[in-house]
């Protein structure tokens, strides 16, 4: 059993060496609401940006004060860093009319990339949105010919009454004009090469981009995962217990977690990772350059 495990992990790497500069990956940040927020964020940028990601996207709320800080953030990245930056954009808190205005100021504003998602609900509230994502991208692809991604969800959506529900809800999107589907942060490998065989299954032709998220803070993570129904390994539990008061080794366990997933999934083939920065750099940017992602463009 030793043999076989060095005999597939020798696989892994080999693989490493025969995509070293072959992958694409893309970042997600999130508006800053202090200055030293702010200048954390801009460093993070000014870091990654020389890797030369397919994308930067920014995420925001529902209500119109922080739509206005993605809006801020996202020009200035593209005036900055010349990268293609893609606002996040959902339903929720907007009527159609809204969303068309959106889209127009961003089309004219040289954005052509868009996250299409629905939102999160309010707190509390027990109605059913007027508009989901899949009608958003349709909304979208009626102003202009964005390049738009959205949400897949391989531990299904919380909200979802079953799998199948949930995969016809990817495949809507995918037959109204997504590009692509980037998946929400998992840990199962395993789940995730399921899903994707699902999605190719019934005919979702897609790229479906899984979701990277190093974990530098575990009690948040736990919390948060309850709530996005995804799954924490028991052994995550063991890797990071007793590390509460040690943020330089939860450093060290998140980068080497994140880097085992991103051997296995370029194994099976994925050729494009998304980061969820938590608008931090070190451990995304040590990651690519263990893909041989390496610093292309001058900031």
């Amino acid at each position: 059993m030793a043999f076989a495990n060095a005999q597939y992990l020798e696989a892994i790497n080999r693989n490493l060496q025969d995509v070293a500069g072959k992958v694409n990956v893309s970042f997600e940040f999130f508006p800053p609401k202090t200055p030293q927020m702010e200048q954390t964020l801009w460093q993070s940028i000014e870091r990654l940006a020389p890797l030369a990601p397919t994308f930067v996207s920014v995420t925001y709320g529902a209500n119109s004060g922080e739509r206005d800080r993605t809006h801020d953030i996202i020009k200035s990245i593209k005036q900055r860093t010349g990268l293609i930056a893609a606002p996040h954009l959902t339903c929720v808190d907007a009527t159609k009319d809204d969303l068309i205005s959106i889209a127009k100021d961003y089309w004219q504003n040289g954005i052509r990339h868009i996250v299409a998602l629905r939102g999160d609900l309010p707190p509390g509230s027990t109605s059913k949105p007027d508009l989901y994502a899949a009608d958003l991208v349709e909304i979208l692809r009626s102003v202009a010919d964005f390049d738009i991604s959205v949400a897949a969800y391989p531990e299904v959506h919380p909200e979802a009454p079953n799998a199948q529900f949930d995969l016809l809800n990817l495949k809507r999107k995918a037959d109204a004009g997504a590009s692509r589907a980037i998946t929400q942060f998992f840990f199962d490998i395993e789940k995730f090469l399921r899903y994707r065989d699902r999605c190719a299954a019934i005919g979702i032709d897609v790229d479906i981009i899984p979701g990277i998220l190093p974990v530098t803070n575990f009690q948040q993570l736990k919390k948060f995962a309850a709530l996005t129904n995804v799954a924490v390994p028991q052994w995550m539990h063991k890797a990071y217990d007793g590390l509460d008061n040690d943020a330089t080794t939860r450093n060290l366990v998140a980068a080497s977690i994140a880097m085992e997933m991103v051997k296995v999934l370029s194994r099976e083939g994925v050729d494009h990772f998304h980061f969820y920065t938590l608008n931090r750099s070190e451990l995304s940017y040590a990651i690519c350059h263990l893909l041989g992602v390496r610093p292309q463009l001058a900031v």
